[in-house]
């Protein structure tokens, strides 16, 4: 019989180890260092935000017109006028570093206990965070002179290096937290120090080479600042997954005493073939963000793509040839007390399962009614979920540097909310109708300014409220609804409204219509793949349910957590009020994707029982406890890895940490070990039938069969001969 592709990669991996293994070692090493000499393109502003607010930056950008990065400096003092010297001292200092422009005198507070310092970073503002350190360093050496006064900076291009700084340092930590948590749970997994480093190594590579093609990607397709940490996040994970997956099949099939070949190639043809088909699922689950209309779920989709593809793309390929080549060292380093195996290679995990899974399937109606019940109460909260772009205190916290900052400078001069802007594009914005239409605006609350030479006009207008809220919107609306529309009738000119509040609602909006057909595609894609895998309507649909209900409680502890602050202490965050705007998105593609490794990986395992001619409930019992082992492992490692990203210093990062780990644990356990097994027994044969209009699919082996054990015994017995060596496809 014919091999499925995943075990005549493996094969071939297997008969060509130098090819293989150096092939894969090359392709790292030049994707590394070739996107590493290209650098990473980000977004620029106009990019990152979408409709009216973005067409306004968009003129802005076209025409040149950059405004220099603004910074503030105030310094406090405990009575009034006690901040003088040291005012007068800071601005000199200011001055003295070169990189600063238009260094203003202090302005003074009402109380009189405050002084703020105006001025800008020389330069391109885009630029400008590469520059001011010097400025930063000056302000730092004036702090520690005058110990008197309470110094604090805040202005574009502080915030942006501050921002730089803290998500290098937050990528780090992340790294070398999660890269030896991961490790740690392998040990655990298999007991011995090279099977527990296979995995980790391949993922990590795996990473090292997506990193390096993203980045010649970005030239095309600009990514947004966290793009690289999302994708480390996902490689991670899925790297190590795969692996496990598959080692963890060969391991089996060697102590339940085939030849190390034959026991390989069973592993290539089954756990192989389940990370092709995971693979593929995530894969085409991710590309579902390029239809959100946003360059920021693009750039997601690009880097999940990639980093998954070769993830699957080693696991398939370098890792037989690793195992071929390191054969029964593969339990080198074997830790005492962690590689203990029963008869037949069945695991401990396997005989929890066992326990778990008897009364589930004794009764399946009562246990499925109560597993439904706990994910939609876990899920309730997410109906009142409230989503917004973060602002900059909401997204680092109250205590950072930054925040604090700004809070005292904003209390001391206050200013109101951050205006709206509106850009204004004409052939003549000097001609006697535009000067009308300008005119039309308020000088005494509004802020003209004209570029003659570009044709281009800024007018900032003042909105109530405090910039978020309800009277704000409002006034936005308005001002685009019936101000702008207004004073430009009939002038034939090109009218556009930005702002920090404008880019938010266009973001927030284009979010909600792109979410459908997101939504649309990927559930599309998980039913198409899961009925020709399975040749089954029923399968499916379920699929799709299950990870609906995944999601759906993912959502709800989000809001819980961070809307809410319901235990947010514990976790060491605090309620923000709202779930940062792209996450819902994210995390539902995500999940959809992830969620598919551990459903494809054990409803194969179900199959391949079933296609042996056990029956439903028998072929469910044996299905999970025998891949109970590999999915224990796989969710622990990837909670373990998204947990690392919520004590992250960024809230959307800590959002999206908890909300994946808690997902991936309910799935491992409830979804997979509960509701999916007294759902499949509840179904019984249904689970498997064909309608006559499908029976055209092709009929997929899901399992071995064929394959002859050999003595256990006999670990080191030669290859077997060709016609006992052939799987099914």
């Amino acid at each position: 019989m014919r091999r499925n592709l995943a075990a005549r990669i493996g094969v071939w991996s297997a008969h060509h180890r130098k090819t293989a293994i150096i092939g894969w070692l090359l392709f790292v090493v030049l994707a590394t260092v070739v996107g590493g000499a290209s650098g990473m393109v980000e977004m620029s502003e106009s990019e990152q935000g979408t409709g009216d607010s973005a067409r306004a930056q968009k003129i802005l950008d076209d025409a040149g017109l950059d405004q220099p990065a603004d910074e503030l400096v105030l310094v406090s003092s405990k009575t009034a006028g006690g901040w003088k010297d040291a005012a007068r001292e800071l601005a000199v200092a200011i001055d003295k570093t070169g990189e600063a422009q238009k260094v203003e005198p202090p302005l003074a507070s009402k109380n009189g206990r405050e002084a703020l310092i105006r001025f800008q970073v020389k330069g391109d503002s885009r630029t400008a965070a590469d520059r001011v350190q010097p400025v930063l360093d000056a302000v730092r050496d004036t702090g520690k002179v005058q110990q008197d006064v309470e110094i604090h900076q805040f202005g574009q291009a502080s915030s942006e290096k501050w921002l730089g700084d803290l998500l290098s340092e937050d990528f780090q930590k992340a790294e070398f937290t999660a890269v030896p948590l991961a490790l740690g749970i392998l040990l655990v997994a298999f007991g011995a120090v090279v099977a527990a480093l296979l995995p980790v190594g391949l993922a990590l590579t795996a990473c090292m080479a997506a990193f390096g093609l993203l980045s010649l990607a970005s030239h095309q397709l600009h990514l947004f600042q966290t793009t690289y940490s999302v994708m480390f996040l996902m490689g991670l994970a899925v790297g190590v997954d795969y692996c496990l997956f598959y080692l963890r099949r060969e391991r089996d099939e060697r102590a339940a005493g085939h030849d190390a070949e034959t026991a390989l190639r069973i592993a290539a043809a089954t756990s192989g073939r389940a990370v092709l088909v995971s693979g593929v699922t995530v894969m085409l689950a991710m590309a579902g963000m390029f239809l959100s209309g946003l360059m920021l779920f693009k750039g997601f989709a690009l880097a999940t793509i990639l980093v998954v593809f070769i993830a699957m793309l080693g696991s398939v390929t370098v890792l037989p040839a690793l195992l071929a080549w390191l054969g029964d060292r593969i339990d080198a380093g074997r830790i005492p007390l962690l590689n203990r195996r029963g008869k037949k290679g069945a695991h401990e995990s396997g005989a929890v399962a066992g326990a778990v899974l008897r009364p589930v399937l004794a009764r399946p109606k009562l246990f499925a009614f109560g597993a439904v019940a706990v994910l939609l109460v876990l899920a309730a909260p997410a109906v009142g979920m409230k989503t917004e772009q973060l602002g900059m205190e909401k997204q680092f916290g109250s205590d950072a540097a930054l925040s604090v900052a700004y809070k005292k400078i904003t209390e001391a001069f206050p200013g109101g909310p951050e205006p709206a802007r509106v850009v204004v594009k004409a052939d003549d914005i000097d001609s006697e109708r535009m000067r009308g239409a300008l005119a039309k605006f308020d000088a005494k609350s509004d802020k003209v300014t004209v570029h003659k030479a570009q044709n281009v006009a800024e007018i900032e207008v003042a909105l109530a409220g405090n910039g978020s809220d309800a009277r704000s919107r409002e006034a936005l609306a308005d001002l685009r609804e019936k101000r702008v529309p207004t004073a430009f009738a009939g002038t034939g000119a090109e009218v556009h409204v930005g702002g920090e509040l404008a880019g938010s609602v266009d973001f927030n909006d284009q979010l909600k219509r792109g979410i459908v057909p997101v939504f649309a595609f990927i559930t599309a894609v998980t039913f198409l793949l899961m009925l020709f895998c399975f040749r089954s309507y029923v399968i499916a649909v379920t699929s799709i349910l299950l990870n609906l209900l995944s999601v759906a409680a993912a959502y709800g502890v989000m809001v819980a957590v961070f809307q809410h602050g319901w235990g947010a202490s514990a976790l060491g965050t605090e309620s923000v009020g709202a779930i940062e705007g792209w996450l819902p998105l994210f995390v539902l593609v995500v999940l959809f994707g992830l969620s598919m490794d551990y459903h494809v990986f054990v409803v194969s395992r179900i199959r391949e029982a079933r296609d042996r001619g056990t029956d439903t409930r028998a072929a469910i019992n044996e299905g999970i406890r025998r891949t109970a082992g590999a999915v224990t492992g796989a969710a622990a490692i990837m909670v373990a890895v998204f947990a690392v990203f919520g004590t992250l210093s960024m809230q959307d990062m800590q959002q999206m940490g908890v909300g994946l780990a808690v997902a991936v644990l309910l799935d491992a356990t409830i979804v997979r070990m509960v509701l999916l097994p007294s759902v499949m027994a509840l179904l019984g044969e249904r689970n498997w039938r064909t309608p006559r209009g499908l029976r055209w699919l092709p009929h997929l082996e899901h399992g071995e069969s064929d394959v002859r054990p050999t003595p256990q015994g006999d670990r080191h017995s030669p290859p077997v001969p060709a016609e006992l060596r052939r799987t099914r496809a």
